[in-house]
């Protein structure tokens, strides 16, 4: 019934102004614009929609909220960076990061918060 249904994501954001700010200028996402319901939206690639939404509080959520997938984790990790992006590095048990990446089966991740808490991440698929 919904698989040819377009997908919103929805990420909770405390300070809109700082929150659009790391989005468009860090992430380089183009702007799609402000709804009624004060949600502001960013169109990405294959249809898919990021919507930030101004909440009270932020999120809490101690998972992985969006990620994007791209063509080459390493010049993404070198090209964030430069944009001022902060990456995550792990030590646990299933889940290390050496540079920033993990290799979990057949793909390499890496992860990043954006100002307001969201835990974002870029992955690769390997063969």
């Amino acid at each position: 019934m919904l698989s040819n249904a377009l997908v919103t994501t929805i990420l909770p954001v405390m300070n809109m102004e700082r929150a659009r700010d790391f989005y468009e200028n860090k992430l380089g996402l183009k702007p799609a614009g402000l709804k009624p319901d004060g949600k502001f939206v960013y169109a990405i690639g294959g249809g898919a929609v990021l919507a930030l939404f101004p909440k009270e509080g932020g999120t809490k959520a101690e998972h992985t909220a969006i990620s994007f997938q791209v063509p080459d984790i390493v010049a993404a990790i070198h090209d964030l960076k430069d944009s001022g992006v902060v990456f995550e590095d792990y030590d646990f048990p299933g889940l290390k990061t050496i540079d920033h990446v993990c290799v979990l089966g057949a793909e390499k991740a890496a992860w990043f918060k954006d100002t307001e808490g969201n835990y974002l991440c870029i992955h690769e698929d390997i063969a």
